[in-house]
């Protein structure tokens, strides 16, 4: 499980760089790829722990969200 978060986390990264870049629309291609995949694996798993730590990725994507929103 561990890899799949440093996916993730490398996932957001390019997230926030294109953002940073204002490349939205590469941007909201991978927003959406990464939410799947939190979506998957939460799916997958009853783990407590596991399921808190998708969770605050899953805020951290509505918050880059809402700034790809605002500044398009």
């Amino acid at each position: 499980m561990e890899e799949k978060f440093d996916a993730i986390k490398k996932d957001i990264q390019l997230i926030i760089d294109n953002i940073a870049y204002k490349n939205f629309p590469e941007a909201s291609i991978k927003l959406i790829e990464v939410s799947d995949n939190l979506d998957d694996m939460m799916d997958a798993t009853d783990d407590e722990v596991v399921l808190r730590e998708i969770s605050k990725y899953q805020v951290l994507l509505n918050h880059l969200q809402i700034k790809m929103s605002t500044t398009e």
